[in-house]
């Protein structure tokens, strides 16, 4: 009985935040930009490299997992840029398998100012294996015959695109749509019934900007912004502080509007420089929603690295988190 309380909870917590956000969420949105913006491949001017993984809603059986892994480098010309992301997450059920290949052009390759155009390309595979559902016999008590008690999946692609701008490297900011095209993701041999209609991949609009502001010789303020649309969903944010500290540490708060009330989530951040070409990061969530009864937190581990050091033309205050 405990575990159909959990798993409904589960379920109508996806559903109703998947009205809002279909596209995978992190808290280190600073570090992690090019799944959400094709035009920020190559910013950064050398090959790098970002993995993150994510236990959100700790606690829970069948809470969200997420892992992404991506690569961007600028190519042949520091004008052209082109990236990869893949990732997956499991929700109950339900698994998202997603891939990506981005391409950006600078629009406006001065010294000082670069605004870069991008399109990315996606395939993404969704199943739901019924098998492990809670009532192995959908015929038995409290089993559901609607059910196909094996898997079933669907594979979609989608386009995206992207603008990323930057400033004498002390801020930037950008506008993007990841997957433009709302693919339908129901399965429905028959026609639905009056007031029902199928579940659709919703183009989720992004606005992002973040700035470097020098406090002292050894320690930079780092406002950062997230904002998130989609129709027929609230506005949401993320708003995140950094302080980086003598180029070495780099710690703030974030907090994300959503939920209810007080809103979705606020966080802690931490992230260590271990080398100059790497670096290693943590965030913990505190839930403000109403999950916050039944949840530890959430978890977030990253790891980001450049294949090759950044040139002097290119150095600036801490550009793992800047760019």
């Amino acid at each position: 009985m405990k575990q159909r309380i959990l798993l409904f909870i589960i379920v109508t917590l996806a559903v109703t935040t998947g009205q809002a956000q279909q596209e995978h969420q992190y808290t280190q949105f600073m570090y992690n930009k090019l799944p959400i913006n094709p035009a920020y491949a190559g910013a950064r001017g050398v090959p790098s490299i970002t993995a993150i993984y994510r236990n959100q809603w700790m606690g829970f059986d069948g809470a969200p997992k997420s892992v992404l892994a991506s690569f961007n480098s600028p190519f042949l010309t520091p004008r052209v840029g082109v990236g990869v992301t893949i990732s997956h997450r499991q929700i109950g059920l339900d698994k998202d398998f997603s891939g990506s290949l981005a391409y950006s052009y600078d629009l406006i390759p001065d010294e000082d100012i670069s605004l870069r155009a991008g399109i990315m390309g996606s395939i993404r595979s969704l199943s739901m294996d019924f098998s492990n559902a809670v009532t192995p016999d959908p015929s038995g008590p409290g089993g559901d015959n609607s059910l196909d008690p094996g898997k079933v999946s669907s594979i979609f692609a989608n386009v995206g695109a992207g603008l990323y701008f930057t400033y004498n490297n002390q801020f930037y900011a950008g506008f993007s749509v990841p997957r433009i095209y709302a693919n339908s993701l129901g399965i429905n041999e028959n026609p639905l019934p009056a007031g029902f209609r199928s579940a659709k991949e919703s183009p989720h609009f992004y606005g992002m900007a973040g700035a470097i502001i020098e406090l002292s010789e050894d320690i930079n303020l780092m406002p950062a912004l997230l904002t998130k649309y989609v129709k027929n969903a609230p506005f949401d944010v993320d708003v995140n502080v950094n302080l980086e500290i003598k180029e070495k540490v780099t710690a703030g708060l974030s907090y994300r509007a959503g939920g209810n009330g007080a809103g979705d989530s606020m966080d802690l951040l931490l992230f260590w420089q271990a080398h100059p070409q790497f670096g290693v990061g943590v965030a913990y969530d505190f839930s403000l929603s109403d999950v916050k009864d039944y949840t530890a937190g959430s978890i977030e581990l990253l790891f980001q690295a450049d294949l090759k050091k950044i040139s002097s033309r290119n150095k600036m205050s801490n550009p793992r988190f800047f760019m």
